[in-house]
């Protein structure tokens, strides 16, 4: 079968470069992940920036632009890759449906407002995979199998941490890396997150914690049977924000009816609900053997639902246009508290 070509626009970091980190699991960026596929291969880049293009041309071997609407003309991709910052998102995503471009790959957040978001989400003609890169990952996709089955019971709460450095303002991380913490809860309980308010440090500040309360809501029956008939199970979530810290964390926690499960950077945990060795007709929670190993495939598998977008005229993407919009819904209503 013929191989799909594949073109990308913004040759930084996301895009080619991270691949210089060796402690990263490869791949671990776009130009990485179509290379290591055998159902397509990269055919050009596309930069404003001169250093970039030089440097995406001497390591991908590969055409470069300074105008993407050159690189589409001369190329038409199967697959084009968006890689620039959020503001160029929708007018890259334009250009690609202008051009008939029949997958889309789009840089997470979707876009930088909610307006430009739901432009995206309202291109008809082109298929958008959104880089939530997390509903593409192994070891996330077991975690909502183990949610899905109802092994741990009905889902009670939901508690997530995002801490990014010492310095960083809270609403900028939230906007960068809470995208990937409100689609991942999203992703694991097949439902829709909701903000109803904040407390602790503002989020235009670049220290302290900022607390965010919300609520899923989900599918009548899908995690809770003892939902009334006909309506939407409503579980609490409490969002940790947080600057000032030495370190990076990313978790969260699902907390059910007969255990917990822990996912995040590093992290995998099930803990089951046993008779308490500590106290007489009490029961307490004790870690399982489930562990997690081996590469989550997290890159890979996201272009791997791109070649099958392409190929399968019905195929929609584990990760499309609309999951991107409920992200920058959330992070909006964040926003103007």
């Amino acid at each position: 079968m013929e191989k799909i070509p594949a073109a990308i626009i913004g040759l930084g970091r996301i895009a080619s470069l991270l691949e210089d980190d060796e402690r990263r699991e490869k791949p671990c960026t776009h130009a990485g992940a179509i290379a290591a596929n055998s159902d397509c291969c990269l055919v050009a880049g596309a930069d404003t920036d001169e250093d970039r293009r030089r440097l995406f041309a001497e390591r991908r071997r590969v055409p470069v632009y300074a105008d993407a609407a050159a690189m589409l003309a001369e190329h038409r991709p199967g697959i084009l890759v968006i890689a620039t910052h959020p503001d160029s998102h929708a007018q890259y995503c334009r250009l690609a449906a202008a051009h008939s471009i029949p997958v889309v790959i789009c840089e997470k957040p979707l876009a930088d407002n909610l307006q430009k978001a739901r432009q995206i989400a309202r291109l008809t003609n082109i298929k958008i995979v959104t880089n939530h890169e997390r509903r593409y990952s192994d070891d996330y996709i077991s975690a909502k199998a183990i949610l899905d089955e109802g092994r741990l019971g009905p889902l009670l709460g939901v508690r997530g941490i995002l801490y990014m450095g010492r310095n960083q303002r809270l609403l900028d991380v939230l906007w960068h890396d809470g995208t990937h913490l409100a689609d991942a809860i999203m992703f694991l309980t097949g439902s829709t997150l909701k903000h109803r308010r904040s407390w602790g440090t503002k989020l235009t500040a670049k220290e302290g914690t900022a607390y965010l309360e919300g609520r899923l809501e989900l599918a009548a029956g899908a995690a809770d049977q003892g939902s009334p008939p006909g309506k939407a199970a409503q579980i609490p979530v409490l969002i940790e924000a947080g600057a000032g810290r030495d370190h990076l964390v990313f978790e969260m926690e699902f907390s059910c009816e007969k255990g917990r499960l822990r996912i995040g950077n590093g992290i995998f945990e099930i803990w089951e609900s046993t008779e308490s060795p500590y106290a007489k007709g009490f029961r307490s929670l004790k870690r399982t053997a489930d562990i997690f190993e081996g590469p989550t495939g997290y890159f890979a598998n996201m272009v791997k639902d791109a070649v099958s977008c392409v190929r399968e005229t019905d195929r929609q993407p584990l990760s499309c246009a609309a999951d991107g919009l409920r992200v920058i819904e959330y992070l909006n209503s964040v926003k103007k508290w």
